[in-house]
């Protein structure tokens, strides 16, 4: 049975905190009862049953191993029967304690909550082919893991037989080509898998034009496995990263994300790396292509993307620079003498990475940009420590569910715990939970990163973090605007607690420390992007070269990250109004103005990385409200809170698709079903903005509605993705399905029920 280990080092694995937060799986076949190993069969059996009707899995195996290590009962054949719930005290007391209790009892030891966090579906491909590049696949990956590898890529394929983006995603070209890739890397062979898997997988293919049709990510990955031809991508020029960086296009000004994966993907294409061509390879060349491989027109196949890929298409000025640069640039690039600036920049990029491999523990930015920063430092080196080191840090990616084995896109550790603190607090109970509180204060005290990236980090494009938290744990070493501002917001509210409920509070120095960087990370247009300041122009996004996503050159801002530091600071400044006074008001009041001109004229604020509207409208209305805005008093709460109102479902709740963020505007989950996070975002809002006094009826009906979902054992059902990046990424945050909920019931307790209490009884 797979085994969940918690901040557990290993060879070759270096950290800062005694590995707080990591978290790895390890096949022990002597590990569970008998009956454990029967209930997880049948969770895989019944994911695998209803995989299309619920396409997420509920972290079964992973929640029944934290439960039973906290001594709490787990049964996986908890149901509910959404019978209607009667509003009283007591009633929801006893729903918010069943709540707790099951929360507290799947946090881990070191104080957080493990967790999946799927995201994109050509991940986990990604990953098997740098690891089979490489020949580290068998060393690496077990024949367990390649068994549950293989159970996920299977549990994820359409009915049609290809894959999508994402697990609630239309079939794309994309994904099914480098899954069907991986699947065969793994030992499948061309007929394998449930129900003619692999054979349908392959039609899909080559009815919808064959790997030919592919976007350039995958072009990448194909040709450095050697089933594309680097003739048939586009243009990736190392040598931009020779430019000053004045220049908008020196990669380095580029959004974090995409800069750590356009970076070594230059790398790569100005190699024009290609790994051992096996028998397996010569024979996907044959299975991916409709035409014979050495007959391809590569020059023709470089302007290709199916259209079920393409998102966001190229600009008729993108395609003429890729012309030139193709025709002209290309060349020129590589005739000597000029060759001699390709291999500078070659060794300039290898540098450059090497330096984020050292300063993020290897484990990177995220998943996508680790395999490739991997397979560069294979290139430089196979024989390195540094590749050796790469290869330790895979398994922090590697997640273990009832669906399968998956790479996930990076983890979100510190992210969870900061609003579980905050929705905990809400319920009005902490001495109740006073052993919960203190394991997560102890998290967020040891993730805060203690020191800036080594060396001139500015010229290395990187930004202070000393003092900051990542979105995940604090060896990663990527501070995170928002991430930041929630654990400086959850430590300064715990600080009102005694140490007996909640431990010893954060040193005061520690605090400053998070400020200094909320502080430097604010554009001046007042807004807060993710990772770092705006380095470049929003019209660098007509070089957007992906397809698959919109709005990911530059370093955009966001209401969520703007609220998130609002409610900080704000918070920060009541307990110490001394320090940094008028820089810190500064920064309040324009990022509330930021705020207020984004909202959009039926009263909403676009979410970018939740689902959508219902998440960007609360986040605003949390920020607003912070600065004494209220209905009252705030044209744009109270055109807030008729948007909100317009949207909530017969049922009372309210419930968004991830649809909302591909098209931009607002879209109902199919048949008007209700999410439980939707309806807690929405249920938050209304209550910061006062809906308590003017008519509690809407929230009533939401906080019936989400209490009848609640499962017998405290858990509440794992539903539709509700998480988004880039606007065409969902991603799913297993842990929001009982953060919110418990957040949303702890604040309508003792908002809702005392306001109905005080009311005369005529009323």
């Amino acid at each position: 049975m797979w085994k969940l280990k918690i901040a557990e080092g290993g060879p070759w694995i270096k950290s800062s905190n005694n590995n707080i937060g990591r978290e790895t799986w390890e096949f022990d076949q002597n590990f569970g009862s008998n009956e454990e190993k029967g209930a997880i069969d049948s969770a895989r059996e019944e994911f695998q049953k209803n995989r299309f009707q619920m396409r997420h899995s509920s972290d079964i195996l992973a929640r029944m191993q934290l439960a039973k290590e906290n001594n709490f009962s787990f049964d996986l054949q908890q149901t509910n029967d959404e019978t209607p719930v009667d509003i009283n005290p007591n009633t929801v007391s006893v729903i918010l304690s069943k709540a707790l209790n099951y929360f507290s009892a799947i946090q881990a030891h070191d104080g957080h909550w493990p967790g999946d966090f799927p995201g994109p579906l050509f991940t986990t491909a990604t990953m098997i082919i740098v690891l089979y590049v490489t020949e580290s696949l068998g060393t690496t990956l077990s024949s367990e893991h390649r068994k549950e590898i293989c159970r996920y890529l299977y549990n994820r394929q359409n009915t049609d037989g290809g894959w999508g983006l994402h697990a609630e995603g239309e079939s794309s070209m994309l994904s099914t080509a480098l899954n069907y890739t991986a699947l065969r890397l793994l030992g499948e062979s061309v007929d394998d898998g449930p129900d003619m898997s692999m054979h349908k997988a392959r039609k899909w293919i080559h009815d919808h034009g064959s790997a030919t049709m592919i976007p350039i990510l995958g072009k990448v990955w194909l040709s450095v496995l050697g089933v594309f031809e680097w003739s048939g991508v586009n243009p990736i020029p190392p040598e931009l990263f020779l430019l000053p960086s004045l220049v908008p296009i020196q990669p380095g000004r580029l959004w974090s994300h995409f800069r750590m994966a356009f970076i070594p993907m230059s790398y790569l294409y100005g190699k024009k790396f290609v790994g051992p061509i096996t028998r397996l390879v010569m024979s996907l060349r044959e299975e991916l292509h409709l035409h014979p491989y050495k007959k391809i027109d590569w020059k023709q196949a470089r302007k290709l993307c199916a259209k079920e890929d393409v998102y966001n298409p190229h600009t008729w000025l993108q395609e003429c620079l890729s012309d030139c640069l193709y025709s002209f640039g290309e060349p020129f690039l590589t005739q000597w003498p000029i060759s001699y600036m390709r291999k500078e920049a070659l060794q300039q990029i290898a540098e450059f990475l090497k330096y984020e491999d050292e300063n993020s523990q290897y484990i990177c930015i995220g998943a996508a940009q680790k395999a490739l920063s991997m397979l560069c430092c294979w290139i430089e080196n196979p024989n390195s420590d540094a590749f050796k080191r790469h290869l330790a840090r895979v398994a922090d990616f590697l997640w273990v569910g009832e669906d399968g084995m998956k790479v996930r896109v990076c983890v979100g550790q510190l992210w969870d715990v900061a609003f579980a603190v905050q929705a905990i607090l809400a319920c009005n109970i902490a001495e109740e939970y006073k052993s919960t509180l203190k394991k997560a204060h102890d998290f967020i005290k040891a993730s805060q990163i203690m020191d800036n990236p080594s060396g001139d980090f500015s010229r290395k494009y990187r930004h202070i973090s000393k003092g900051g938290w990542a979105f995940q744990v604090a060896d990663q070493g990527w501070q995170v605007s928002d991430c930041t501002a929630e654990a400086l917001k959850a430590s300064l509210l715990l600080s009102k607690f005694s140490s007996d409920i909640v431990g010893d509070q954060m040193e005061t120095s520690h605090l400053y420390d998070a400020v200094n960087v909320l502080l430097s990370l604010q554009n001046p247009n007042g807004g807060y992007g993710t990772w770092e300041l705006a380095r470049t122009y929003p019209w660098m996004e007509i070089f957007n070269m992906t397809e698959i996503y919109a709005d990911i050159m530059v370093e955009h801002q966001y209401v969520e990250c703007t609220s998130s530091v609002i409610q900080a600071l704000v918070l920060f400044r009541e307990k110490y109004p001394g320090h940094r006074k008028d820089e810190i008001d500064h920064c309040i009041r324009i990022a509330t103005e930021f705020i207020e001109k984004l909202q959009n004229d039926d009263g909403s604020w676009f979410g970018s990385w939740g689902i959508c509207f219902t998440y960007g409208t609360w986040f605003a209305i949390e920020g607003l409200s912070a600065v004494g805005q209220n209905y009252g008093n705030s044209t744009c709460i109270r055109k807030a809170c008729k948007f909100l109102l317009s949207k909530q479902l017969r049922n009372g709740g309210w419930g968004e698709s991830h649809l909302s963020s591909r098209t931009k505007a607002y879209t109902n989950l199919d048949g008007e079903k209700s999410h439980i996070v939707n309806t807690a975002w929405a249920m938050l809002a209304l209550m910061k903005a006062g809906q308590v006094e003017r008519d509690p009826t809407p929230l009533h009906k939401a906080a019936r509605l989400i209490m009848s979902m609640q499962l017998g054992n405290g858990d509440f059902p794992q539903e539709e993705m509700i998480g988004s990046f880039l606007k065409n990424g969902p991603l799913c945050y297993m842990a929001y399905r009982n953060i919110f909920p418990i957040w949303a019931i702890g604040e309508y307790q003792k908002l809702v029920l005392q306001c109905d209490l005080q009311r005369p009884a005529s009323s």
